[in-house]
């Protein structure tokens, strides 16, 4: 249970206070905060809520907006605090952490906003996404300050209160929608001249189509995918905007932001066409920052790019694509990297015949995020031990998870060699309640008999929910499986159905407009 005098003597939270008089009664405040997991955070907010135009609650709808709207105010309370504390950071890695929470703070106001923008079309779906990334930006603050060996700065504590206030709303949220599949955002479109079958037929359209060309060698519109990505925020307009990448090895961070929507990078395919940094937590970044390609904008597609980060397995967290951009593809991509190469931060994401490199939570992160047919390489770690996967979900309403179906994990070619030496693990819980699970996927002799491993002690091995469904190979077998109370071998095609790209990420409704194939069942 929450300790609220601790939580509300900080100097720093005074300015979250209010004078005014709650509109609600404090029978109703009691009633309706008492089906919220943090009840007196609910308690004390809701009464100190001003009375002005307080409209009665009748259902559930009217506790969530509410709900909604405390977690709000409070959300940009906590940003504009945030502000005023960069003079008081130490040194440059606590700067680097509170110019990642600024940003996150940010996203965070703006995806709660939308959930109660009436000229944003939602389901309680994409509602319970939104509020889901939300959380995760909050969460993230906090782990910014860790990358970078601090743990006295105000602000991962500042974030504390609102993350309960966004919990409160996913709790509710939940009783309103019972599965992801009603998908109501998607507004991208897609040229009809990129087809996703013949690779000469796009890169001769694409030269002469896209909206933008990069290409090294001058024969584009620009040299760098950064200068396209900032062409592209001087656009008019919302629809699909193609840039596409010549073949070629461009040495550069590339930022998506929030602004740019519905951008596509095609390139001319998987090690032709190479984005490349080497940032890293051991250089001083953290992981957040660390990646050589971040997307938030929503509505992203990649197709036909490698991304890589080159830092190396001895620098640690290294990311060569971070993703919180919701309904978001990748297809034919690859990914290479060491620790972390991989994160499927935030929102709703596909990825589809890709091939995937690392060691150490090479997939993590806190999205809901499908892989279907895609390649996973474990590689030859330092330590000698490899997890694939570390899913991020902090909060059981959170309707995240990272769902491996139909696809193939073996070892690269350097731990071809070496396989007897490493111990390769399907995935550890780097949060309370991380989900994953490995459907009709082909898993080599390379996996553990144990399969799982824990990641501290106990921690969470009875809240998570790590599953596998059918499936084949050498590593395959449950007989020898951990026994955790998380732990499921999975015998029901209902069971396992949830975990698809149709029910998961209601690809139904959004994946045929990119062209990209997609299998949505079993």
């Amino acid at each position: 249970m929450v300790n609220l005098r601790l939580l509300f003597t900080c100097s720093f939270l005074a300015t979250f206070i209010f004078t005014a008089v709650s509109g609600y009664s404090t029978a109703e405040i009691k009633t309706w905060c008492s089906q919220t997991p943090y009840p007196q955070i609910c308690e004390y907010y809701m009464s100190q809520s001003p009375s002005n135009g307080a409209a009665p609650i009748k259902d559930k709808s009217d506790f969530l907006k509410v709900a909604v709207n405390l977690a709000l105010e409070h959300a940009k309370r906590a940003m504009d605090s945030a502000y005023t504390l960069g003079p008081k950071c130490r040194n440059q890695r606590e700067k680097a952490a509170w110019e990642d929470c600024l940003a996150l703070y940010e996203v965070t106001v703006g995806k709660i906003t939308a959930t109660v923008d009436p000229a944003v079309k939602n389901s309680a779906a994409d509602a319970q996404t939104w509020l889901s990334a939300a959380l995760t930006n909050l969460e993230t603050c906090r782990d910014g300050f860790i990358d970078v060996g601090v743990t006295d700065n105000v602000m991962p504590m500042m974030s504390n209160n609102v993350s309960y206030l966004i919990s409160n709303t996913l709790a509710v949220n939940k009783g309103l929608t019972s599965t992801n599949s009603q998908t109501t955002s998607y507004t991208g479109g897609f040229p009809d001249w990129v087809k996703s079958g013949d690779r000469k037929l796009l890169q001769s359209s694409a030269a002469s189509k896209a909206d933008i060309v990069v290409a090294q060698d001058g024969s584009g519109d620009y040299k760098t995918v950064t200068d396209a990505v900032n062409a592209a925020g001087k656009r008019t307009g919302s629809g699909r905007y193609v840039i596409y990448v010549k073949g070629g090895v461009y040495e550069e961070n590339v930022n998506i932001g929030t602004s740019l929507k519905n951008i596509m990078l095609v390139g001319d395919g998987i090690g032709k066409t190479i984005i490349t940094g080497s940032l890293s937590v051991g250089g001083g970044s953290t992981t957040f920052k660390s990646a050589t390609v971040a997307v938030v904008g929503d509505g992203f597609i990649g197709q036909g790019i490698t991304f890589r980060n080159t830092a190396g397995a001895a620098n640690h967290q290294a990311v060569a694509l971070r993703s919180g951009s919701d309904l978001s593809v990748f297809y034919q991509c690859g990914f290479e990297g060491y620790q972390d190469t991989l994160y499927v931060y935030s929102d709703r994401q596909f990825y589809r015949e890709c091939d995937i490199y690392g060691t150490v939570d090479f997939i993590f992160g806190n999205s809901a995020a499908v892989f279907q047919n895609c390649n996973i390489y474990a590689r030859n770690p330092p330590n000698k031990v490899n997890t694939i996967t570390a899913q991020g979900r902090t909060d059981p309403n959170q309707n995240t998870g990272i769902s491996i179906h139909d696809s193939k994990v073996t070892a690269a070619s350097d731990l071809e060699g070496s396989v007897s030496s490493v111990k390769t693990y399907l995935g550890r819980p780097w949060k309370e309640y991380s989900r994953t699970v490995f459907m009709k996927t082909f898993l080599d002799s390379l996996i553990n008999p144990a399969g799982w491993l824990a990641w501290d002690g106990s921690f969470a091995l009875n809240t998570l929910y790590y599953g596998e469904y059918l499936n084949t190979g050498a590593g395959a077998s449950t007989a020898n499986r951990v026994t955790w109370g998380g732990y499921h071998v999975i015998t029901s095609e209902t069971e396992a159905s949830q975990f698809t790209v149709g029910s998961f990420i209601g690809g139904d409704s959004w994946l045929p407009a990119t062209n990209v194939p997609f299998t949505s069942g079993l």
